[in-house]
């Protein structure tokens, strides 16, 4: 049987559940989860392969309006990625009312011909399952949906559908990652996504939002038992520092004992975690620090 692939990018608006859906398809955590808007700041890709069929996917920021030099790399990662996938999948929640950034992501959907397949995500928390009617109309007039699928990425419900439904739009020519491929993201850039998805979890406000983790150094040692990593989270002020660092460092031992747990269930051994805090001021609109924390400096113009 022909084998058969398809780049697909995962789009919606900030907290529709896309990274959620992303992480139930593939039956593994690579992209991070927060009950808070704009978790995912980079596109992670992640790889699906069941039978002869291969799904590469793109997980992309929530569609925004821009703020800063962060927001204009996010937004554009966004863009990029609709344009240069074979489909699309738009993310959308139940109940929800339409969105301008919905009606222009099916406006881009229209004008590069892109076939795409629309999950109402979060079917399980509303009782009144009427009212999806409706929702699939009004988003059916904007763009002709390969299909729509009702689903949850926390009961699971309507995933299995869903994955065989992005199946269809695949391609024949063979698979561009090996079978047991997860995701091609750096284990750096990894380590540093639990990191930053703790500090979303574990701290209020624009503090989680303000920060950034970088991964200074990471080595498997010789026998292989245990990973070194040493980690810098960047934050804005002073006063931001002092509240990661909590009282007698206790906040920051939570992060650091809770991103170490998740780090050594995906890496599958031993992770020896250090993790420092400091200070950059207005970081998330100076190019230098962007670069290094490896944003395109393209991204910015």
């Amino acid at each position: 049987m022909e084998k058969k692939t398809a780049f697909i990018a995962i789009v919606g608006r900030p907290n529709v559940g896309k990274s959620s859906l992303l992480n139930y398809m593939l039956g593994q955590k690579i992209a991070i989860v927060s009950s808070k808007p704009q978790t995912t700041r980079t596109r992670i890709t992640g790889v699906l392969t069941e039978n002869d069929i291969q799904l590469v996917f793109i997980d992309t920021p929530g569609l925004h309006k821009p703020r800063n030099d962060l927001d204009k790399y996010m937004l554009r990662s966004v863009n990029e990625s609709v344009a240069g996938v074979d489909a699309c999948l738009l993310v959308t929640e139940a109940g929800a009312k339409l969105t301008e950034g919905e009606r222009s992501l099916t406006e881009k959907f229209a004008s590069l011909g892109i076939p795409a397949v629309l999950a109402i995500n979060k079917t399980d928390t509303i009782q009144d399952k009427t009212i999806l009617a409706p929702q699939i109309a009004e988003l059916s007039q904007l763009y002709d949906f390969s299909a729509v699928v009702p689903c949850s990425a926390q009961t699971g419900a309507g995933i299995k559908e869903l994955k065989q439904e992005l199946g269809k739009l695949s391609n024949e020519g063979g698979f561009l990652f090996d079978e047991d491929t997860l995701t091609d993201q750096p284990e750096r850039v990894l380590a540093a996504e639990i990191i930053r998805e703790k500090l979303l979890r574990l701290l209020d406000k624009e503090i989680p939002h303000g920060s950034a983790v970088f991964v200074e150094r990471m080595k498997e040692r010789d026998d292989g038992d245990i990973i070194d990593i040493d980690a810098t989270i960047y934050c804005e002020r002073d006063s931001h520092k002092g509240i990661i660092i909590g009282k007698g460092g206790a906040m920051l031992k939570k992060i650091g004992s809770y991103a170490r747990q998740d780090m050594e269930k995906f890496f599958g051994c031993k992770v020896n975690l250090k993790v420092w805090v400091k200070v950059k001021e207005d970081w998330r609109n100076r190019e230098s620090i962007l670069r290094s924390l490896g944003y395109d400096n393209r991204d910015f113009d």
